[in-house]
């Protein structure tokens, strides 16, 4: 039996009421500032409401419903309400387009759907053959024929202890990959309670800790490093609906944090802010870190704002977290410090087989899946098989390890592209732009960005007497991807460079001029 034994992530939840209702659970800041704030127990009392809630909509035990919100108090008793009775969430973006809804809807078999009001009129275009208006919640002033999130809300609490079991699946995460489709990463109960647990340890949370997050959660970095980790000793976690770099620091302040979780891109748009005397006059402890920014922009980042950057690796698979730069110990900055409690890494060479020290290899990660791991990639045995052999997990990525067990990060997987703490497809961009009539061929690379990690550079071939422009095929590609998979550059090319097999050799387009000398 591992540490989440039979509970389910509502089991948890009822155990912090248990222990310290009155004390605070979760808070929200939205966009205009709004702040609400909750107990445990008034927390759990809600959630248990909207259990009720949706089970009246007909919604049952292992039936997939997306929620597509913000950080909001509505997202977290949606996932709590799902949980109790064993529904199973499928959070996704809220900046997806009506093609990227349609294939989540398609392939989760979503019987259900929770949403904003401004994002409504997309959404049931996606699903309007799947989903019936009624199971469609709005969060909002008006429903119309849909169903008002707080009707939901406002249903007789329903008690389902007992009812969920640790192996049940909990969601379905649906993350870019290195094929052309986003594959569904199934997770559990016992892997959610684990992440957390695994989290507070290594960051030595208390219940006095107060955990901040710009994160969205509907990304398992803010579930696991801010929510869960929160959840697992009962401290408090705030989360912030939007992202704002001069407001940022201001608002650890006003908060009283004591932790935040931050990638890249927050690091060099907090760097790029007028400096203040009050930089450094916070409470923030510990930040957990992910992305590396360059050595410069790190010493600056530690010095000016006060904060030690905990580097770490993690992915969706693993439910997050795999490695993190020890507490109280070296950094041994750029690397991604060391496995977290209970973890057990492998770099592997071709066959599987362990490399030695210092030898760049595949990073494996060993878990029984469903409870240290994922459970599998949704309908996709021949992806699941290729991940999960034995008792690990083949993340695809590479790295090494020096001779006190600390891995340093050399790779991401093939054709994947980090792009503002976002995920990219290459194959998926490039699936798009040969949708369009007049484009032959299309290769799409990630190319290094000072302020978003990576933009995403694409090279075309275009059809004799073609009209299309570079401004045109980026139009082309807004109108059926989210803004943070449109390309930042195209160039049109008369030929792209192919192997022997008539692959295209993306390795020679990454030492293109254009793709060496530009950002753009």
């Amino acid at each position: 039996m591992d540490i989440a034994g039979e509970r389910g992530l509502c089991d948890l939840l009822r155990e912090r009421v248990r222990i310290n209702g009155e004390a605070t659970f979760c808070i929200f800041e939205s966009l205009s500032g709004e702040v609400q704030s909750f107990s445990y127990a008034e927390f759990d009392l809600m959630a248990s409401k909207v259990a009720g809630g949706f089970l009246e909509l007909g919604i049952k035990h292992g039936d997939p419903v997306i929620v597509q919100l913000p950080n909001s108090v509505e997202f977290l008793l949606s996932w709590f309400g799902l949980a109790a009775i064993g529904a199973v969430m499928v959070p996704i973006h809220t900046g997806q387009t009506l093609r990227e809804i349609e294939y989540v809807a398609r392939k989760s078999r979503a019987v259900a759907a929770v949403t904003r009001l401004e994002l409504v009129s997309v959404f049931q275009s996606a699903v309007a053959e799947q989903i019936a208006p009624q199971r469609i919640v709005v969060v909002g002033e008006e429903g119309g024929k849909h169903t008002r999130f707080e009707s939901v809300r406002s249903a007789l609490p329903h008690s389902t202890e007992g009812s969920v079991k640790s192996d049940d699946l909990l969601q379905i995460v649906f993350t870019s990959g290195t094929t052309a489709e986003p594959k569904g990463v199934l997770l559990t109960h016992a892997n959610a309670i684990r992440s957390g647990e695994q989290i507070a340890r290594s960051l030595y949370l208390t219940p006095d800790d107060r955990a901040l997050t710009s994160l969205p959660l509907f990304h398992v970095n803010a579930q696991s490093s801010t929510l869960l980790a929160a959840l697992s000793v009962g401290a408090s976690c705030v989360f912030l609906e939007q992202y704002s770099a001069s407001r940022f620091i201001d608002q650890l302040v006003a908060h009283k944090a004591t932790v935040t979780s931050l990638v890249a891109t927050l690091v060099r748009t907090l760097l790029l802010q007028p400096a203040k005397p009050s930089d450094c006059v916070h409470g923030v402890t510990r930040v957990f870190y992910a992305i590396n920014v360059t050595d410069s922009e790190r010493d600056e980042f530690e010095r000016r704002f006060g904060m030690r950057l905990l580097n770490g690796y993690g992915l969706s698979e693993a439910y997050t977290a795999v490695t993190i730069a020890p507490m109280f110990g070296e950094g041994r900055w750029p690397s991604v410090g060391r496995p977290l409690v209970d973890r057990e890494i492998m770099i592997a060479d071709e066959h599987g087989k362990p490399v030695a020290t210092g030898v760049i290899g595949e990073i494996a990660v060993r878990g029984v899946p469903g409870r240290e791991i994922f459970a599998g990639y949704l309908d996709d045995e021949n992806a699941t098989v290729a991940a999960l052999r034995g008792d690990w997990l083949f993340t695809g990525d590479s790295g090494f390890l020096d001779n006190d067990g600390y891995m340093f990060f050399v790779d991401r997987k093939k054709d994947m592209i980090k792009r503002s703490g976002e995920n990219v497809s290459a194959a998926e961009v490039e699936r798009t732009l040969l949708e369009h009539p007049e484009v032959l061929e299309a290769a799409v690379i990630g190319v290094p960005d000072s302020i978003r990690d990576e933009a995403i550079l694409a090279f075309v071939v275009l059809g004799k007497n073609s009209s299309s422009t570079p401004d045109s095929l980026i139009d082309h590609c807004r109108n059926h991807l989210s803004s943070f998979k449109v390309p930042s550059a195209i160039v049109i090319r008369d030929d792209l460079p192919k192997t022997s097999i008539g692959k295209i050799e993306k390795k020679v387009l990454r030492q293109d001029p254009v793709a060496v000398g530009s950002q753009p």
